[in-house]
């Protein structure tokens, strides 16, 4: 009887523990390529979480991945990114340019860059991507120069970094 109630514990309990929570976690990756003088971004996030924010904000219906998948969608992608994704390069503000989007899985990957980039000592990043959906929203953000890397996790509380080489 005491290995039963044994296996219930060890069996049973870990599966209700991982199907009642799910992770909010996007992953952006900063990269310096002086061969194209540009800070090349890659950002990826879940498909479901990023459909339903773009769908609330601007009261759309993206149907991502299927027939009915609205043909402009990169219109509201790049919208989306502009405003919760902020970048300053030794203390300047700069824009990114959007380069694409590509599904895989259950992700989407967002390609972006920062153009005329000779050099740099420090990047600030701003990330409110999926913060106003999901409160537990976690985006870790990784940079880097040269040979070195440097993360940080950002959250609704500390939304920004600053990276120094």
């Amino acid at each position: 009887m005491k290995t039963k109630y044994i296996f219930l514990l060890l069996f049973i309990i870990p599966l209700l523990s991982f199907s009642a929570h799910k992770y909010y976690l996007s992953l952006t990756q900063i990269k310096y390529k002086s061969e194209a003088k540009a800070v090349q971004i890659i950002i990826n996030v879940f498909m479901d979480d990023i459909e339903l924010a773009l769908n609330k904000d601007y009261d759309i219906d993206l149907k991502l991945t299927t027939k009915k998948e609205l043909k402009d969608n990169e219109v509201y992608f790049k919208r989306y990114l502009k405003e919760k994704l902020h970048f300053k390069i030794d203390g300047i503000a700069k824009e990114f340019t959007f380069i694409g989007k590509e599904y895989d899985g259950d992700l989407v990957y967002f390609y972006l860059e920062i153009a005329d980039i000779k050099q740099f000592k420090t990047i600030e990043v701003e990330n409110n991507i999926l913060i106003e959906h999901f409160p537990q929203q976690q985006n870790l953000t990784k940079c880097k120069l040269g040979e070195k890397h440097k993360s940080v996790l950002l959250t609704k509380e500390e939304n920004s970094a600053k990276f120094t080489y």
